[in-house]
């Protein structure tokens, strides 16, 4: 049975297997991914018995905005509702009642996510990449 919840304490090296299938999540090492688990608002997880199967975050102010993070199912477990589920899980958490506008990226998921009800006419996004620019410091 597949069993979900938004606490932190687990051996968030489990979360590596995760990212490693991802083409944007791919190399994210132990101690990252501790302090991002630290600052991340909400974590959502989704365990088979006690394997970590899924999971995805949110950042938030708790009020008028939220962005939506690292949506990541396990392969074999693709397609049986469970990223689905975490989606809703963190936009009906109780945490986040408040909060008016959800915003996520991502680059080929679109279809999943205008299926939870997320629009792709919002377009006002952009990025600064610091990989991509020399330290100004």
């Amino acid at each position: 049975m597949i069993t979900y919840t938004d606490r932190k304490d687990f051996d968030h090296a489990e979360l590596a297997p995760l990212f490693e299938q991802s083409s944007w999540a791919r190399g994210r090492t132990v101690a990252e991914t501790t302090h991002m688990v630290a600052q991340t608002d909400l974590l959502l997880t989704a365990w088979d018995d006690h394997r970590l199967i899924g999971c995805g975050r949110a950042l938030t102010d708790y009020v008028y905005r939220a962005s939506i993070w690292d949506v990541i199912v396990s392969a074999p477990y693709q397609g049986r509702d469970v990223g689905s589920e975490i989606v809703r899980r963190i936009l009906y958490h109780p945490a986040l009642r408040r909060v008016e506008l959800f915003w996520l990226c991502t680059r080929d998921k679109q279809a999943f996510y205008e299926s939870l009800g997320f629009s792709a006419k919002e377009q006002t996004g952009m990025v600064w990449d610091r990989t991509r620019h020399a330290d100004a410091s």
